[in-house]
């Protein structure tokens, strides 16, 4: 299981936990807070009759007919309101007076008139001066069919004369509970569906931050290049953690091509030093002194200005390849024209191509632009071209051609030397393997193709190299073609 979809599930887990407890704690806070609220009118409600119902029960009108006709036309009364999306089309309010003994002298549905409603705790607390309500129901043990009652004593002076009682009916305030809920519900639904939302957004911005740490970490073990451009970290800590990898990386990289290196250049200086040193040593023995021995030690002598010369092209070529294995991406990036480019590290060799009497077939395309280094590119190229000439007998061809095809465009050298043996196909661009060259037997610092890989793959190209043999077997052509291809800018 990825860790992205660990952090979602337990998110997920969290948000839904803490939403059904705070959405259950709220759902039964809705209800009583409601019937608090329609109590609390009620209490309003019953003071106010119990004031305007004074007179007429000291002066024994309450159970006339006038105050029966108020009541009654009162709970006939179709108010037709639309409270904020609920309709009301009835008055809900039951209304009764009792004497001081309890006794029902009023009531606006004209049910209990003359009961004994003084065991009803709403007319018993009242009559005892103390606060007056009671929650019945109609229908025995069905919640629905709950009625409140709030009374108010009608007092004269401070003796109670009667009690004024006020009932609703809870089904009354239920479409508001109803409604409150609903919106709830769907104000819940919405939190939690952002909740998850915004959990499954952190948790795929995490894991793909953790992502691009543990891709280049792989890239660095496996001893691939690596590196983390600017502004692909978007977390400030995580952004610190890769800055702390790649100063790391360098660190290590440093000290152990350091000492690869070390170990090469000594290993690789070998040869030519001793050859240097035992050219010298028997040019200062005496024998090499007498006149009749000049051949001898000029042959010593070019041996050592040969050894010397193969010393400075191995330092250089070491030196470039390790500026490019060092380097991670390309620092210096702008158009180049192979085309041009070509022709200008021909004019540079022009003096070798006359003096093997090479003849040079160039077939480029009309547009031969791609993005690179230019110093990387000239390098390789030149690397290429070297090999050509070293490869390729004396009177023979050389062909340079670029072709571009749709985004990839390709530079293509043959030769008409011998063909590369198989066993040596698979370490060609390895690190000092080289093939004698056919004019001298002589070996090469074996740096130049492991220097066009490293180049090809800093510009996300490349390295091909066939027989041209193998292209067309029913020609026999021989010959090497060396492709380099690019994606076109």
């Amino acid at each position: 299981m990825s860790l992205s979809l660990r952090i979602f599930i337990i998110y997920m887990l969290f948000v839904a936990l803490c939403s059904y407890f705070v959405l259950r704690t709220v759902m039964e806070e809705i209800r009583p807070g409601v019937r608090q609220t329609t109590e609390e009118t009620l209490v309003d409600t019953a003071n106010l009759l119990a004031e305007f119902l004074r007179e007429p029960m000291l002066n024994k009108q309450i159970n006339n007919d006038f105050y029966a006709d108020i009541f009654r036309a009162y709970g006939q009364r179709t108010p037709n309101a639309n409270i904020w999306g609920v309709n009301k089309f009835a008055v809900n309010h039951r209304i009764y007076v009792t004497d001081s003994k309890g006794i029902v002298l009023l009531d606006s549905k004209n049910i209990a008139v003359g009961q004994d409603y003084s065991r009803w705790n709403d007319v018993y607390l009242t009559l005892q001066g103390k606060y007056g309500a009671r929650s019945s129901h109609e229908v025995e043990g069905d919640e629905r069919t709950s009625i409140m009652y709030v009374a108010a004593p009608i007092k004269h002076g401070d003796d109670i004369i009667g009690v004024v009682s006020v009932a609703k009916p809870n089904r009354s305030v239920q479409p508001f509970i109803d409604r409150t809920q609903q919106r709830l519900g769907l104000l819940a639904g919405g939190l939690i569906l952002l909740g998850l939302l915004s959990g499954a957004v952190f948790s795929w911005w995490l894991s793909r931050e953790l992502r691009k740490l543990r891709e280049y970490a792989v890239n660095v073990s496996q001893g691939a290049r690596a590196s983390i451009p600017q502004g692909r970290i978007a977390s400030g800590e995580l952004r610190q953690l890769a800055q702390a990898l790649e100063s790391m990386r360098t660190e290590l990289d440093g000290k152990a091509y350091i000492e690869r290196y070390v170990q090469t250049l000594a290993h690789e200086l070998k040869s030519p030093l001793a050859g240097i040193r035992a050219a010298a040593e028997l040019l200062q023995t005496p024998l090499l002194q007498a006149p009749e021995n000049q051949q001898q030690r000029q042959r010593f002598i070019s041996n050592i200005d040969s050894e010397s010369l193969r010393l400075q092209h191995l330092i250089e070529r070491l030196l470039n390849l390790a500026l490019v294995e060092q380097q991670q991406s390309l620092h210096d990036p702008q158009l180049v024209d192979l085309n041009a480019l070509c022709d200008e590290l021909i004019s540079n060799h022009m003096a070798r191509i006359a003096q093997q009497s090479l003849q040079i077939h160039k077939d480029y395309a009309p547009s031969s632009w791609v993005t690179g280094e230019m110093f990387l590119l000239r390098q390789a190229i030149n690397n290429l071209l070297e090999n050509a000439l070293d490869f390729t007998p004396q009177g023979g061809i050389i062909r340079l051609q670029t072709l571009r095809q749709g985004d990839s465009l390709q530079l293509s050298i043959c030769n008409q030397g011998e063909p590369i043996p198989e066993f040596a196909f698979a370490r060609l661009t390895e690190r000092f393997f080289s093939l004698p060259r056919p004019q001298t037997g002589k070996k090469s610092t074996g740096l130049g193709l492991n220097f066009v890989q490293e180049v090809m793959t800093l510009h996300k190209g490349e390295l091909s190299i066939v027989n041209l043999a193998s292209i067309s077997p029913a020609v026999q052509q021989a010959g090497v073609q060396v492709v380099l291809s690019f994606t076109a800018p």
